[in-house]
């Protein structure tokens, strides 16, 4: 919660005695932030989109939203480019490993 806080994502209240006073909004906008940071968008997008998703403004209207899904579609492009390069250093690895086992027999 104080890395979400640190980041700017929430702004808890405060007990009258200085304590973190976490009311159920800032719990139901953590939850989101949760799911959109396990769906693996960086925080600088989740803090971009954020206040569309979570105090009514409407995720789908106006360009910003528009900017945004182009954002996030460049952003799982580039996610798709490093999982096949990921993939083919793991195909070759396997198959150094493959010629390795031939080698050692």
């Amino acid at each position: 919660m104080r890395y979400y806080e640190d980041e700017g994502l929430i702004v808890p209240g405060r007990t009258g005695n200085g304590y973190r006073d976490y009311c159920q909004s800032t719990i139901d906008r953590v939850l989101v932030i949760r799911s959109l940071l396990k769906s693996g968008l960086p925080v600088r997008l989740i803090k971009e989109i954020l206040p569309r998703l979570t105090d009514g403004g409407g995720a789908g209207s106006g360009p910003l939203c528009a900017e945004f899904v182009q954002e996030v579609q460049r952003y799982r492009d580039r996610l798709a480019a490093r999982i096949a390069e990921l993939s083919a250093q793991q195909s070759a690895l396997d198959a150094y490993l493959r010629g390795a086992r031939h080698l050692g027999q």
